[in-house]
């Protein structure tokens, strides 16, 4: 199981829907992004890569507080963040420090995904990494830590994300 988490808006769902067409559409052409809507409850996907298939569930940024209970038999994680939306970026660290420290996550892959990178008004990689202090992070945090950008809405950078997935062993 691999828990794809993130505050409302960052983009989750989309990412989803677009890994899945990716996977299903032999060409590259993902034409016009999906409609999507705030993900209420959670929603479980699974993705068939090349070497496995991987189960995705997605939870709702409105159940941030119950995440923890989701926690448990998971072996990676997905962490969302939106790029652009610079009010968000100090909760979305705290959440994703939180979600670091979850003791049945000690032994997780995860991957942190900066989003919207198609927006005029995002941050770069660098700047994203350096205000979440990630390199402290990723020194001091027992789990590997990957940081990738990437836009949910274009298309670029989702094939890093199902590279990524393809490769992680299960704990």
């Amino acid at each position: 199981m691999c828990l794809l988490l993130g505050a409302t808006g960052v983009g989750k769902t989309l990412l989803l829907k677009r890994l899945q067409n990716i996977l299903l559409k032999a060409n590259c052409d993902l034409g016009e992004p999906p409609v999507t809507l705030p993900t209420v409850g959670t929603n479980l996907t699974d993705l068939t890569l090349r070497k496995k298939r991987v189960t995705v569930r997605e939870l709702g940024g409105c159940m941030g507080p119950i995440w923890p209970s989701y926690f448990v038999d998971c072996y990676s994680v997905i962490f969302m963040v939106d790029s652009a939306n610079i009010t968000q970026i100090s909760s979305s660290c705290v959440q994703l420090l939180s979600v670091l420290a979850a003791e049945p996550l000690q032994t997780a892959s995860v991957l942190v995904l900066f989003n919207k990178r198609d927006l005029p008004c995002t941050m770069t990689l660098g700047e994203m990494k350096s205000l979440f202090r990630m390199d402290d992070i990723i020194a001091s945090a027992p789990q590997s830590i990957t940081t990738l950008e990437l836009s949910a809405r274009s298309g670029e950078g989702l094939q890093d994300v199902l590279n990524w997935l393809d490769s992680l062993q299960p704990c």
